[in-house]
């Protein structure tokens, strides 16, 4: 939020005139705490309506500020009668839950992961080359490891635990441990 003088919303990058008539100008920002108070220039918390949120999980604010969290679950729509919403061509008209999208974000991330050696399992089936073990041993971790991720996204409880997947692991003095679980994919080779 901004910095005030009085009622007076002040514009970092430009000058402005105090109540007493004194004229500050454009790098007022750089005024020491004590310069700030001196002519009254305070910070002003910006209402809980205004912080920034994670649009990943939150859709956005109410009024007083609560967060509006995003469904887990697919919500079959209805009017405000509660009849189902159909689309034009009579089906249910359903908003994906977070759960759903980021499954398939998940199931596009293993694609992407194993195209790289799709061109060696086309080999396979019509030359009949071995496909190194190497290669096969990362595409079966890639493809295991998908299905935990999916696993620990399905069982997410409420959105805490949902959220809880982003979080890397830290050692005791904070320093990250490795991958977030919902990111934590086998190395690529």
């Amino acid at each position: 939020m901004p910095w005030k003088h009085n009622l007076k919303t002040l514009v970092v990058g430009r000058e402005w005139v105090d109540d007493d008539g004194n004229k500050h100008p454009t790098v007022w920002a750089r005024y020491t705490d004590a310069q700030k108070a001196t002519f009254k220039i305070v910070w002003e918390d910006p209402p809980a309506r205004e912080e920034p949120f994670d649009s990943r999980f939150y859709l956005g604010r109410q009024e007083d500020g609560t967060l509006i969290e995003r469904s887990l679950a697919d919500v079959n729509e209805t009017d405000e009668k509660g009849n189902a919403l159909l689309d034009d061509n009579g089906n249910q008209v359903v908003t994906i839950g977070l759960k759903t999208e980021w499954i398939g974000k998940v199931k596009e991330r293993a694609r992407e992961k194993l195209a790289a050696h799709d061109w060696m399992v086309t080999r396979k089936t019509e030359k009949s080359t071995a496909i190194p073990t190497k290669v096969q041993t990362y595409r079966d971790a890639v493809r295991t490891k998908c299905g935990e991720i999916e696993t620990s996204i399905t069982n997410a409880s409420n959105l805490k635990a949902f959220m809880a997947l982003w979080d890397e692991p830290t050692d005791s003095k904070g320093n990250s441990t490795g991958r977030a679980p919902i990111d934590d994919w086998p190395d690529e080779i």
